[in-house]
């Protein structure tokens, strides 16, 4: 990429940034809006959830295979498509007459965002220098918590003046102006060298990465019965023979290779336990300020939002540090900061009034944004430029595969603590929930230690 052409950077930034924005839109929208979906659609809060689920599980299976067709084919060209995908099928949720098709839907759905959530990386990578990556990449971590704030505040608007619906036309103006935007403003951008697309590989990471996490994420809900269990070791095998497959073929949809930088490896680990450690917090806090502290959902959904507001505020800040100071520090900080709140919310008790949970979100909310933009900077800055996509690919797949880790997780701990904890109730299970996740932040706190190198860039040698 020429002279000119990063002069433009940050209109290309703006432009991407206001394509991905829709995914985190989405989804928190969607979340607010499952008890009216539930109650017009006639449907259990459980059979419900899996408008939620079906998005999460394709996302998390696909997005290998999306970020190497991004090596393949341009960023640019499948981060169009993805935009495409995203607003046709909103459109079509929105019009969809019962929960199959609703559900199906957000299916179709998932894999429009995960074309853009893969390729928005690599795009920021590939058109910004190393020195300016870190900045760049923390306001693509900005905009995330942006889409994350305004969803419940928007989606109770929408929902409770026009219908569960229109949360998903909101999609269809902001899509056709990124579309418009982007088509006009990013540059295309694909590997030089000539590529295959790993067929068998893919089958095999979507079926195992399913498998495995539709074991997870069931497996309380099925009492943990013969046929879950056997379909999580099916999960395990087919990614074994994944592994197996990738090793053998000359142009593989995951180069392992990657996987031999320290930088790579582990701040894809770490990503993936921050992300764990997050989604139970993410999960349950909700359930606490409604079935414990007795709050409305409106009520829980605006102290809910300051968690993502804190990132928005710390989260470019940080990517601009990162690329001064660079990456160990700050992820190290950051992690250590999640920590420390994640054992702080531990503390709340049925007594806690909203102050006391508003400020425990706000510092797992400093430390998210002090941890993900270095460690994002220093994966993506340690991949040679023709696996921009693969990177983006893996990094996106790991945050997802954390989320819904952490949503099984935390279902599983409160519904087995909460036997033990009968005089406390959901409030006490809960407590031992928020400590696991302490526990699994502070394994990530070491884990960052080895992900990023003391100075600015990893240069990778895969």
């Amino acid at each position: 990429m020429g002279e000119q052409q990063y002069a433009r950077k940050w209109h290309i930034l703006a432009a991407v940034l206001l394509g991905s924005i829709m995914g985190p839109i989405d989804a928190s929208i969607v979340y607010i809006a499952m008890p009216d979906i539930g109650r017009v659609l006639g449907v259990d809060p459980v059979t419900v959830g899996w408008v939620s689920m079906s998005y999460l599980l394709v996302l998390g299976s696909f997005l290998l295979s999306l970020g190497r067709l991004g090596d393949m084919f341009g960023f640019k060209r499948l981060f169009l498509v993805g935009l495409l995908i995203f607003i046709i099928t909103s459109a079509l949720c929105g019009l969809a007459p019962g929960l199959g098709a609703l559900i199906f839907l957000r299916a179709l759905q998932a894999i429009g965002a995960g074309l853009t959530m893969a390729m928005s990386p690599a795009i920021i990578t590939a058109c910004f220098p190393p020195q300016e990556r870190g900045r760049a990449l923390g306001m693509n971590g900005m905009s995330i918590a942006l889409g994350l704030a305004m969803g419940p505040s928007l989606g109770g608007m929408l929902v409770d003046f026009i219908g569960w619906r229109a949360i998903f036309y909101v999609n269809i103006p902001i899509g056709i102006i990124a579309y418009i935007w982007c088509l006009r403003v990013v540059p295309d951008m694909r590997s030089e060298k000539r590529q295959y697309f790993d067929w068998a590989g893919s089958l095999l990471a979507f079926s195992g990465l399913g498998a495995l996490l539709f074991f997870a994420s069931r497996g309380e809900a099925a009492g943990w019965s013969w046929p879950i269990v056997l379909l999580g070791v099916a999960g395990l095998v087919l990614l074994g023979a994944f592994i197996a497959v990738e090793k053998l073929l000359p142009e593989p949809m995951l180069d392992l290779k990657l996987f031999q930088s320290r930088v790579f490896s582990a701040g894809n680990g770490a990503s993936l336990l921050h992300f764990i450690t997050q989604y139970v917090i993410v999960f349950l806090t909700p359930f606490y300020l409604q079935q414990v502290l007795n709050y409305s959902a409106s009520q829980a959904g605006a102290i809910m939002t300051a968690f993502p507001l804190t990132v928005l505020v710390v989260a470019p800040v940080a990517g601009a540090l990162s690329d001064r100071i660079g990456h160990r520090g700050l992820a190290f900080a950051g992690s250590l900061i999640c920590s420390i709140a994640a054992l702080v919310m531990a503390s709340l008790n049925q007594q806690a009034g909203p102050a006391d949970v508003i400020w425990r979100l706000s510092l797992f909310g400093l430390g998210t944004g002090l941890f993900q933009p270095p460690i994002n900077s220093a994966v993506m800055g340690s991949v040679p430029k023709f696996r921009l996509g693969i990177a983006g690919g893996v990094l996106s797949t790991t945050r997802n595969v954390g989320m819904v880790l952490g949503i099984a997780l935390g279902g599983v701990v409160l519904a087995s603590r909460q036997a033990v904890h009968i005089d406390l109730g959901p409030s006490g299970a809960m407590q031992d929930a928020f400590l696991v996740a302490a526990i699994l932040s502070l394994l990530c706190t070491l884990v960052s230690l080895l992900a990023a190198p003391s100075r600015k860039i990893d240069k990778a040698t895969v």
